[in-house]
């Protein structure tokens, strides 16, 4: 069986204890999304901290054309700071369909 277990856990507040369980279940879980203040602050959403977002185990999920593609645009997006990382991704993704399609336009 599997268990999905969904939650927030706030960083960052000073507290030791916070820090513990934060990172207790960061080892145990499969996707991690992290959001980012800035990114709300400019009312860019969603606002997902791309650099610090992944799933474990993509290699099991995608094929290897899809992956090698994926870690192409993680290394591009990586140079960027997280506000113009997400608008870049926004904005090319607005112009296509589905994610197939976006990932099919790298090539162009």
């Amino acid at each position: 069986g599997s268990l999905t277990i969904i939650a927030t856990a706030l960083v960052d507040t000073g507290s030791r204890m916070d820090e513990v369980i934060f990172e207790e279940f960061k080892g145990t879980g499969n996707l991690e999304i992290q959001l980012d203040r800035r990114l709300a602050d400019k009312r860019v959403f969603p606002a997902i901290d791309i650099k610090k977002s992944g799933t474990r185990k993509e290699e099991l999920l995608l094929n290897q054309e899809t992956l090698t593609r994926v870690w192409i645009l993680r290394k591009l997006l990586s140079a960027l700071n997280p506000v113009d990382s997400l608008e870049f991704l926004l904005d090319k993704m607005s112009g296509t369909k589905n994610n197939q399609d976006f990932l099919d336009s790298m090539n162009t």
